[in-house]
């Protein structure tokens, strides 16, 4: 049983055609290329434009937070190498067992239900190893892309306040999906093969 006094340092999760692996300094290129793009400004708090020096201070960030047991940042690969992606889960509350999820894949790499399969293997493993009993994002709802793989996973609107949020072209208002994992036989079976059915596959 893990607690959540640290999150754990270093993993790798596995599962329906993704693993989820720490980031390295290698991947910086890579990095750059993923989040020096329209659609990632737009929706996120990052840089833009995204340049090797902002690639640089993200990977050293990463790699501080995730010694430091703060969170769980890794990157989506779909065999351990390339990095396609990243998902991430941080803003722990021990007491109210609870955690936020993020998520984005590279502009070249969607449209293959990465972004599913990986939260909803990282969501998992948020409740079987780390026994979080609620797991949150927040979404842009002009962002539908994202929505849609919250609403795949099995995430739903909350009725909480928008959250307000800058970025480099501006506010946006954030809306907080919750995924409440219940007690009983089956229930995280289903959020783990939610995205693996919604593309044709079983794990």
């Amino acid at each position: 049983m893990t607690t959540l006094g640290r999150l754990p340092y270093p993993i790798a999760l596995t599962g329906d055609g993704v693993t989820l692996r720490e980031w390295r300094n290698e991947d910086l290129d890579e990095l750059v290329t993923m989040l020096d793009e329209a659609d990632v400004a737009r929706w996120t708090p990052m840089p833009s434009p995204f340049d090797i020096e902002a690639g640089v201070a993200y990977l050293k960030r990463a790699h501080q937070g995730r010694i430091n047991g703060q969170r769980i940042q890794l990157a989506i690969t779909v065999d351990g190498g390339r990095p396609l992606g990243e998902v991430l889960l941080f803003g722990v509350d021990a007491g109210l067992r609870e955690a936020e999820l993020g998520y984005l894949v590279g502009a070249e790499h969607r449209g293959h239900g990465l972004a599913s399969r990986a939260l909803s293997l990282l969501s998992g493993y948020a409740h079987d190893t780390l026994h979080l009993r609620r797991l949150l994002l927040r979404i842009d709802p002009g962002n539908t892309a994202s929505t849609a793989v919250a609403r795949r996973c099995g995430y739903q609107l909350t009725g909480e306040a928008p959250i307000l949020q800058e970025g480099p072209y501006g506010p946006s208002s954030l809306d907080t999906w919750e995924l409440v994992v219940a007690r009983g036989p089956g229930r995280l079976e289903r959020l783990r093969n939610v995205a693996a059915r919604r593309y044709g596959r079983r794990t």
